[in-house]
């Protein structure tokens, strides 16, 4: 199958005072400009596919696992670029902020929206507040807006607690795309204030990004996530998601992900099912339990990571416990905490054990790895 992308690519590429036209950019010898490491990765891979690449390997984030490499196929990046431009209706022209890092399929995926949409995209490194270098050198009236984002969370988060003219610019979005980690009820609260539409991602990397968006915020907000064009599902005996479509050439792709299904092309995300806990023959669904958990958190100990997890008990099976990314959780906010979640949860869910850890474990991408962790902490 050959790639929709137009003969004459429209759009552009900037990278630290660096603008290339899409048309001149497989022209450029870039060691011969002082590009850094960071930089010359994400216009290669630009130039690659603008000379026509057909397979590209790119390494999962290691998020649930060992990261390991895939290959991904032009026509399955290319399916999925050209649902999400449909589904969010952007048009060539149109500017996008590429702030998610660029050797993952989240960032990846970015760059193929803007080759074959004909965006003009402005790519910068990582961090937290993506706003900062321009928040350093420019005017508020000079602060630019974006009509496409991807976030993970914490920089959602970030943006939405910087002062009023980094937020109107932000609202000038037509679409903001946020995925890499669930979003917290916190959150959630604080963009049901914000004008931009905000959507939430399911997908992975063996599904070449998203699948499915689900609106977060606006008269389109929803529980449930909306297959994207092109793709089809189904779920297994353990009510967990399969996936099927040009993104995944044609093969289904099976999923540890309990979901309920609204509709032929909706639904709702339950959690995993290798994150249920069976306490004394009770079965803990830990996601759902850690959102009922968050009001507590915002509460008592605002913007502090946390994650539900299990230890052997002889008399239960399995015990719930919670840890919390904190570097010295004092006995007074301890006590707080286990009163407060004693009177949210039910006594099944209440943790038996609450174990502060100084930093959690977390991909490239900030995704916190539950399982490094508690190793980590089995080896100290």
């Amino acid at each position: 199958m050959k790639s929709t992308s137009p003969s004459k690519p429209r759009g552009s590429i900037t990278w630290k005072g660096h603008h290339f036209t899409l048309e001149e950019l497989p022209l450029v010898e870039l060691t011969s400009l002082g590009i850094d490491a960071y930089g010359q990765q994400a216009l290669q891979f630009c130039q690659d596919w603008l000379q026509g690449q057909e397979v590209f390997p790119i390494h999962t984030s290691g998020s649930t696992g060992k990261p390991k490499e895939i290959k991904i196929h032009r026509e399955q990046m290319d399916a999925s670029a050209q649902a999400t431009l449909r589904f969010l209706g952007l048009q060539a022209g149109a500017r996008a902020l590429v702030c998610i890092p660029t050797q993952y399929i989240g960032g990846r995926m970015m760059l193929v929206r803007g080759l074959l949409g004909g965006l003009h995209l402005h790519v910068i490194p990582p961090q937290s507040n993506p706003y900062a270098e321009f928040l350093r050198s420019l005017s508020p009236e000079e602060l630019p807006s974006y009509d496409f984002w991807a976030l993970v969370p914490l920089q959602l988060q970030t943006l939405l607690e910087q002062e009023a003219h980094v937020i109107r610019s932000l609202e000038k979005a037509q679409a903001i795309i946020v995925g890499g980690a669930p979003v917290s009820a916190p959150l959630w609260a604080k963009l049901q204030k914000l004008k931009a539409p905000v959507y939430s991602t399911y997908g992975m990397t063996e599904t070449v990004s998203h699948i499915a968006l689900r609106a977060l915020n606006g008269s389109q907000a929803s529980t449930s996530f909306q297959l994207l064009p092109g793709n089809e599902i189904q779920v297994d005996d353990r009510q967990c998601l399969a996936v099927r479509g040009a993104v995944t050439l044609g093969q289904w792709i099976q999923t540890n992900d309990r979901v309920r299904l609204k509709a032929q092309d909706a639904f709702e995300w339950l959690g995993r099912v290798d994150h249920v806990i069976n306490s004394g023959g009770i079965k803990v669904l830990v996601e759902p339990l850690e959102q009922k958990m968050a009001e507590v958190f915002t509460t008592i100990v605002p913007r502090t990571d946390y994650f539900i997890a299990s230890q052997k008990d002889e008399r239960l099976g399995e015990k719930v416990i919670l840890l919390i990314e904190h570097p010295g959780l004092d006995v007074k906010t301890e006590l707080l905490l286990k009163n407060q979640l004693a009177k949210t949860l039910n006594k099944y869910e209440i943790p038996k054990k609450i174990i502060a850890v100084e930093e959690f474990a977390r991909t490239e991408t900030g995704k916190v790895r539950r399982k490094h962790t508690l190793d980590s902490l089995h080896n100290s």
